[in-house]
């Protein structure tokens, strides 16, 4: 397959994970980000916004990223017989590191406000992907919960949703997205 990249456990081939405590690991072994989003972006003066530029290493066209819902899980397959098995984790926490790459005033809070996050995925099947490979959506979890509606605020039916829906068998939460959740319902808990 010409043109093809691997898909592991951690991601795909050449894409480096610089810092796995906060930004990879096989929770965040891809970093999705609609194109739809990125032609927003673009549209702003003077924005040259090339592949990879927000970080993410697979670009979507037609696919609401930032609105699938958390556990849901992805077939990315083309007419070659390649593919991959992906599991939306959560949305992407934009941070100052993020802010610096792309030498934004208020970026952090800018992207924040627009709400188009994009997703990170955890690998289920290995294989490959390859540019124009079709996305087909092989299972959403009936909670609802989006990637949008988890960050930056959770809200408590969205939090316990999350924690019923993993305590039935799916999906597995990020740990990150667990622990914001049970914050979330203790916090309710505790001023009830």
């Amino acid at each position: 397959m010409a043109g093809a990249v691997a898909v592991g456990e951690l991601g795909l081939a050449g894409d480096t994970q610089c810092d796995t405590k906060h930004h990879g690991g096989p929770e965040q072994a891809v970093y999705a980000y609609a194109g739809e989003d990125v032609e927003r972006w673009a549209a702003e003066p003077g924005r040259d916004l090339p592949a990879g530029v927000f970080g993410e290493n697979l670009r979507l066209q037609g696919v609401d990223v930032s609105g699938a819902v958390v556990g849901e899980t992805w077939r990315i397959a083309d007419d070659e017989g390649g593919g991959c098995v992906l599991q939306v984790t959560s949305a992407r926490q934009p941070c100052r590191t993020f802010a610096a790459w792309m030498e934004e005033p208020r970026w952090v809070r800018r992207f924040t406000a627009v709400g188009a996050l994009g997703a990170y995925l955890r690998v289920l099947e290995t294989g490959s992907v390859v540019a124009g490979a079709r996305v087909e959506v092989l299972d959403r979890p009936d909670h609802g919960v989006t990637v949008a509606d988890t960050f930056p605020h959770l809200a408590l039916e969205h939090a316990a949703a999350l924690l019923d829906a993993e305590q039935s068998g799916s999906p597995r939460l990020h740990p990150d997205l667990r622990r914001a959740a049970r914050r979330a319902v203790t916090r309710a808990t505790a001023g009830s």
